[in-house]
C-alpha cells in the first residue's frame, strides 16, 4: 500500500533505546497507533482491525496490571537486574527495577565488551548485592556464565533466559508477546525469591 505507520508515535523515547515494547503500556500505545494507521487503508477492514485492537489493548492492560502487582511483592531493594545488553530500559522504568548493568555496552547485542568492561561489571555485581545475571534468549550465555563464576552469582539462561529483541519458537514460553512478558516477569520475581500473582485468565491463552 505504501503506507508508513509509526507505531512509536506518542511514546517518550529514552536515550534512543529502540526496545519500547518491553513496557506493556508502550505496547498498548503501539497497537492503537497501528490500528489508527491502518484506518482507511484498502483493502483493510477497519471494523475488524479496530475490534481486534481494542481486544488486545484490554489484554495488555491486564498484563500491565498483573506485572505491576506482582513486582510489588518484591521489596524495591531486591529488584536488581543484570543482563547481556541494554534491552530493558523501558521495562525497568515501568516496574521500578534497579538496573545494575549489562555485560555488552549499549544497545548493540553484537558489540564486544572489553576486559575493563568485564571487570567493571563484575565489580558492580558484587557491590550491588545482585544474585544473578539474566541472559537473553537471542544471545549466547557463555560470557554471562564466565562473569557469573567470577562474581559468584547464578546465570538464568536456556529456558530461563529473558526475551527482549525477539520472541521464542512456537511452543516456547516466548512464542507471543504476552507469553514472553509473562515469562520475563515470573522469571525475575522467582529468581528474587518470591512468587508472582496467579495469572489472570486473559493471559493464559
Amino acid at each position: 500500500t505504501g503506507t508508513v505507520i509509526d507505531a512509536s508515535a506518542g511514546i517518550k523515547l529514552i536515550d534512543g533505546d529502540p526496545h519500547i515494547w518491553t513496557d506493556p503500556a508502550n505496547a498498548k500505545k503501539m497497537v492503537a497507533n497501528i490500528a489508527a494507521g491502518l484506518d482507511g487503508v484498502s483493502p483493510v477492514n477497519a471494523t475488524t482491525v479496530n475490534a481486534n485492537a481494542a481486544s488486545y489493548e484490554t489484554t495488555l492492560t491486564v498484563l500491565n496490571d498483573w506485572a505491576l502487582a506482582s513486582f510489588a511483592r518484591v521489596p524495591t531493594a531486591q529488584r536488581l537486574l543484570v543482563t547481556n545488553h541494554d534491552a530493558f530500559t523501558y521495562f525497568v522504568e515501568a516496574f521500578g527495577i534497579d538496573f545494575v548493568g549489562s555485560i555488552i555496552p549499549g544497545f548493540d547485542d553484537n558489540a564486544e565488551p572489553s576486559a575493563a568492561r568485564i571487570d567493571r561489571v563484575i565489580s558492580e555485581i558484587k557491590a550491588s548485592g545482585a544474585t544473578a545475571i539474566f541472559s537473553e534468549a537471542s544471545i549466547s550465555p557463555k560470557l554471562a556464565q564466565t562473569i557469573a563464576t567470577e562474581a559468584h552469582v547464578k546465570v538464568y539462561s536456556g529456558d530461563d533466559a529473558l526475551y527482549s529483541d525477539s520472541l521464542g519458537a512456537s511452543g516456547s514460553a516466548g512464542q507471543t508477546y504476552i507469553s514472553a512478558t509473562v515469562h520475563n516477569v515470573a522469571t525475575l520475581i522467582q529468581a528474587w525469591g518470591y512468587q508472582p500473582l496467579p495469572l489472570p485468565a486473559e493471559l493464559r491463552s
